[in-house]
């Protein structure tokens, strides 16, 4: 049956596609029905039907998917003939089988084999076991497809699992959101790219990510060169600035999110530091999922790009133009943004913020140093000297905030800060010495070795030497 030329141009005209088969089911149904469809049609007489299916019995047709053409006979042209006058398309279709595909016609010894393999070997792929028996010549490569197999492991629930995991390990996954807004933040990072500046210098792109559960914003994207503590302090002491804190923050397992000083700055503020199970990265689908339309929308096709600030520019676009105004399937249709918004105008008393000196104590990262002898002590990768020479060689108590730009330690002693500078060897060179302070003795001191020494030899004890003296 050809498709009329005014029936196409109805629906191109409307902007529709043309109706599309569904299955091999309905394809099949739909063949019979042009092949039958043109005797149900007929307006005949008493005793005519028998000489139209002869007559049409010795028509060629072409079957669906096949090159060549064959004949039906007259039983199976009555048979279709009566199953469309009396249930139409759908009485057309072929019956299935119950049982297809589930391996039915295996022994149920065999069976038992391939099951039994599953269970000591969860790890093995349905392809595999099935190549291994046909090589072993327990089984015939003809007796059962990889898809049979793979049903009926899942029939009888024998998923396949990852490599060194048991079926204890095995959890049910179900889709989770946080209640509302700010309730939980997902960090992160992502290796990018590799870029090179101006002058030469090659960078290697590392992209430190926060994003809020419940409405999929993105709290935080910064571009930067580390994926050190104090890159990600920074960015999330800047979302706090900005978005308020949150309830608590989920994060994976990476020593970026192991430090101390995370711990310590999310106690202060009451914030949940909750970290992921390791190897388990199905658990951190959302920020993943994230990433993966950041590479194919925006990192993946950074050209023309020299510094971190061209990356960060055009990573703020991505977001703001593309990323928040778009739909979300995770949200029912309704874009980030929308979201975001709709969830503050309930709550205009806004999210909780934290002032600037709490923020700033809580930040606050405190480390132990050792002053090496010529003043100079290490600290967040860099070289920094004490200018109070008796620090030499002293344990001391080093600070930072990542509130800061540009970030200075500084060391506490006895509730006193003394500030640290950059280490400037040219410039140390013409520099005065400090002198260390002379504190001479008041009064001659009797101490004398070699006399003692003496009087020990002689054999003259402390008390007789005590009264000599006197």
């Amino acid at each position: 049956m050809t498709k009329s030329p005014h029936c196409r141009g109805h629906f191109e005209g409307k902007g529709m596609k043309l109706p599309q088969v569904r299955d091999s089911r309905e394809e099949i149904a739909l063949y019979r029905a042009q092949i039958i469809g043109q005797v149900a049609h007929m307006d005949l007489a008493h005793g005519d039907l028998c000489f139209a299916l002869v007559e049409l019995s010795k028509q060629r047709f072409r079957p669906p998917q096949s090159r060549t053409t064959r004949t039906y006979s007259v039983p199976t042209l009555q048979r279709w003939y009566y199953h469309y006058r009396q249930g139409g398309l759908e009485a057309l279709k072929p019956k299935q089988r119950k049982d297809a595909g589930h391996g039915k016609q295996l022994p149920k010894a065999l069976v038992e084999l391939l099951l039994d393999i599953r269970r000591e070997h969860p790890s093995a792929s349905a392809m595999l076991i099935r190549d291994t028996l046909i090589a072993d010549g327990r089984l015939d490569a003809e007796a059962i497809s990889v898809s049979t197999l793979r049903r009926i492991y899942a029939e009888h629930d024998l998923p396949r699992l990852a490599r060194d995991k048991t079926p204890e390990d095995q959890t049910q996954r179900l889709r989770w959101q946080a209640a509302h807004p700010n309730a939980l933040w997902h960090g992160d990072v992502c290796h990018g790219t590799q870029i090179t500046t101006l002058d030469g210098k090659k960078i290697n792109l590392r992209i430190h990510g926060l994003l809020d559960d419940a409405s999929r914003t993105i709290i935080a994207l910064e571009a930067h060169a580390s994926e050190k503590e104090v890159d990600m302090l920074g960015v999330f002491t800047r979302a706090i600035q900005r978005h308020g804190c949150p309830d608590a923050i989920y994060l994976d397992n990476g020593s970026t999110y192991r430090g101390e000083a995370l711990s310590i700055a999310c106690g202060r503020l009451e914030i949940g530091l909750i970290h992921a199970k390791p190897y388990d990265p199905q658990a951190r689908g959302k920020m993943e999922r994230f990433w993966r339309t950041l590479r194919g929308r925006c990192l993946d096709h950074l050209t023309g790009v020299n510094s971190l600030h061209d990356v960060n520019v055009r990573l703020h676009a991505f977001v703001d133009a593309y990323y928040h105004p778009k739909p979300h399937a995770g949200l029912l249709g309704k874009s980030p943004q929308e979201v975001w918004d709709a969830h503050w105008r309930a709550h205009p008393e806004g999210p909780q913020r934290a002032d600037e000196a709490r923020l700033r104590g809580a930040m606050t990262v405190r480390k132990k140093r050792r002053v090496r002898n010529d003043s100079t002590l290490s600290h967040l990768g860099k070289d920094w000297e004490i200018r109070r020479g008796f620090f030499a060689k002293k344990l001391v108590t080093v600070a930072h905030c990542p509130l800061d730009s540009p970030v200075i330690p500084w060391v506490e002693a006895d509730d006193v800060i003394i500030a640290l500078h950059a280490v400037r060897p040219v410039s140390n060179s013409h520099r005065e010495r400090q002198k260390p302070p002379v504190n001479p003795p008041k009064k001659n001191v009797d101490f004398n070795p070699p006399q003692v020494l003496l009087d020990k030899h002689f054999g003259r004890l402390p008390s007789q030497i005590s009264k000599e003296k006197s």
